[in-house]
């Protein structure tokens, strides 16, 4: 789809010749927004130029996600509500000054990805037809190695935000004991992000380990209500807390990305004590920048400490010890050694998450 779609809408992100562009100027660059009036979110009627002046407007707050980290392409050429498509690949026709890092996948390919380091780079992507920003959780100084861990709350169809809101206090108080600082943030869809800056001691093997023995604690604190089970037929009505997110080349959906739906709703970066009553549709491009100026950004001092996943990797040893091994891994990995086979049918979708394989394209 990624090549049709290419060839179709060009890399400028529309149909050339419908109107001049405009221009924004952000850090010193002039970025030209080609069809600026086309619709991207049809419920208040915004923009391909408001979605541009949008990342302009909180880009010290988004490019804390995404600096220096390799960041994959998601466009959508004809906005929030149209086909997509992944781009890891950055273009050939590119300014310059854009900066970029090569990343390797489980498969052996490799891509030369987007590698934000000013504002001007998100403004790029977004006139690229990019609303979320999709970035690894590694810096392009060391790529192998990462420093952040990602719980990703995922509620099953139908279960309140409530419930999610439930599990991510759970978790706070699960890192607290294990001495780590969460910053949490609504996901722009039905779940929660919380991350956590860790030091770059662990590979991407490791790191998941630590997640998926979090996982498994916040269950065993919440059964019923939380969840590690991979297969969503095995889930019930319960928050999966998807470890595999921390797995090599899965991406989300960075602080400040907008997310694709008519309203616009953006991943937007709580304090603790919002998460108790947040409402994810009242964090809109329409209302996240007035916020922004307002309150700053609660996710700003992420960067201030890193810490040690040396007690979570502890817990993973005593799951271990316990018999309990590993989970299952993302289907466009090899089997890993000590992973479960598949027992009853699967009937997952390539939607399975909301990632990208090391292909140019893939459904969210």
């Amino acid at each position: 789809m990624s090549r049709q779609l290419s060839r179709q809408f060009g890399d400028d992100g529309g149909m050339a010749g419908k109107e001049p562009p405009a221009q924004i100027e952000v850090g010193g660059r002039t970025i030209d927004v080609t069809n600026p009036s086309k619709v991207f979110f049809s419920t208040r009627g915004e923009t391909k130029l408001d979605l541009a002046q949008y990342y302009a407007a909180v880009g010290a707050g988004a490019l804390v996600g995404v600096f220096e980290r390799p960041t994959v392409l998601k466009r959508f050429p004809n906005g929030a509500e149209g086909e997509f498509f992944y781009q890891k690949r950055v273009p050939p026709n590119r300014p310059d000054w854009l900066e970029t890092v090569t990343v390797t996948f489980p498969s052996g390919r490799s891509a030369e990805e987007l590698c934000p380091t000013d504002v001007a780079h998100i403004v790029w992507a977004a006139n690229l037809g990019c609303l979320d920003l999709n970035p690894w959780p590694v810096r392009r100084s060391d790529v192998d190695h990462p420093d952040e861990l990602r719980v990703d709350l995922d509620p099953q169809p139908g279960l309140s935000f409530d419930q999610v809101r439930q599990v991510a206090l759970e978790v706070r108080a699960l890192l607290d004991e294990h001495e780590l600082v969460g910053y949490p943030k609504t996901s722009g869809s039905r779940g929660i992000h919380i991350n956590v800056r860790i030091e770059r001691r662990w590979d991407f093997t490791e790191v998941r380990r630590a997640a998926l023995a979090l996982a498994r604690a916040v269950e065993r604190r919440m059964p019923g209500i939380a969840t590690s089970k991979w297969w969503k037929e095995e889930r019930g009505d319960a928050v999966f807390i998807d470890y595999n997110q921390n797995a090599r080349d899965r991406t989300v959906a960075s602080a400040y990305s907008v997310r694709a739906n008519a309203e616009g709703r953006v991943s937007c970066p709580l304090e603790w004590d919002e998460v108790a009553d947040v409402n994810p549709s009242d964090l809109t491009i329409a209302t996240v920048p007035a916020r922004f100026r307002e309150k700053g950004d609660p996710g700003a001092a992420i960067d201030s400490q890193a810490y040690s996943l040396d007690s979570l990797i502890e817990l993973a040893h005593r799951d271990e010890a316990g018999g309990l091994g590993d989970a299952p891994w993302p289907p466009h990995f090899a089997k890993q050694q000590g992973e479960p086979r598949r027992v009853a049918p699967s009937r997952r979708a390539a939607s399975d998450s909301e990632t990208a394989s090391d292909s140019d394209s893939e459904t969210d």
